[in-house]
């Protein structure tokens, strides 16, 4: 069981302030700072400094700070895991971003499925941010992401390695020759909300090259993949994303690639969780018999 002493850390980690930990925890500010002090008297280490008159962690209290989320991951799940014990029965919940749960993961997820009738699958699709949020909270035991995450925070193992591409309309008028992504740049975007993590892969390239986002003509924002395609196959524009979502489209021609001679993408697909937990093993064998290969 989690010592409440490190609840009140955790809550003054997220607010940097102890009056809004306090307010969030239902207990007294002075409760607080006799929280933290018992902490930093029983680890022999400052944990928090003021810096510019803000609460910050210390290299301690940051250290501190990641072995207590997966202390709270680990909690929660070992509680779901013994109701489920004493239920009789067996469950996974994890979560997979748009992308890979779409059109990466259904396959082998089926296959897990039918070799294990007995497990319950609790599957939740959503953006890198979110499921890295919930993997926090010990909402999720595990994720397979295709965003960026904090390697400090994970271990993790390579899912597989994704060609990221630009496309457009099968009838768009743009030349089928090589071009610049400074070409691109004329044309309207279309891409992902923020927290979306096929949206972050063209940020970092982009700013790489010097450029931003908003150096497009014009930007559309959307959060389903779906519609994404749907306005790029009517000609509304251009967007960026992994091969693997567009297969389908490209062997059908509504929609092609657009070649972009200094646009040689490939991003990981991560499966993660958090670091140093206890049931590090228990995920290795999960990453195993998602990956393997139906029979």
């Amino acid at each position: 069981m989690l010592d409440f002493r490190m609840e009140t850390f955790l809550a003054v980690c997220r607010h940097l302030n102890y009056t809004r930990a306090a307010e969030e925890l239902n207990i007294t500010q002075p409760a607080v700072t006799q929280h933290i002090q018992y902490l930093q008297a029983h680890y022999g280490a400052r944990l928090l400094d003021y810096r510019d008159k803000r609460l910050t962690l210390t290299p301690e209290g940051e250290a501190l700070r990641r072995a207590a989320v997966t202390m709270l991951h680990d909690e929660r799940k070992l509680r779901r895991d013994l109701a489920d014990m004493r239920a009789g029965r067996q469950s996974i919940r994890f979560g997979a971003t748009l992308t890979i749960g779409e059109y990466a993961l259904p396959r082998p997820l089926a296959a897990y499925m039918k070799r294990h009738p007995e497990v319950d699958v609790h599957l939740l699709v959503d953006n890198t941010e979110t499921l890295l949020s919930k993997l926090s909270d010990g909402s999720l035991d595990f994720a397979i992401v295709e965003g960026y995450f904090r390697k400090a925070e994970y271990d993790y193992l390579l899912w597989s390695m994704e060609p990221y591409v630009c496309v457009c309309a099968g009838s768009c008028p743009l030349p089928c020759r090589p071009m610049r992504l400074e070409d691109m740049l004329e044309e309207n975007l279309i891409l992902r909300s923020p927290g979306s993590g096929s949206r972050e892969v063209l940020l970092r390239v982009m700013e790489e090259r010097n450029f931003q986002l908003s150096d497009f003509r014009h930007i559309v924002e959307i959060s389903d993949l779906h519609v994404i395609k749907e306005l790029v196959k009517a000609g509304c524009g251009v967007t960026f994303l992994y091969r693997r979502a567009v297969e389908r489209e490209l062997e059908a021609s509504t929609l092609r690639l657009v070649p972009l001679a200094d646009f040689d993408v490939a991003h990981e697909f991560t499966f993660l969780w958090r670091k140093n937990s206890v049931f590090e093993a228990q995920f290795r064998e999960l990453f195993s018999a998602l990956r393997e290969e139906p029979s």
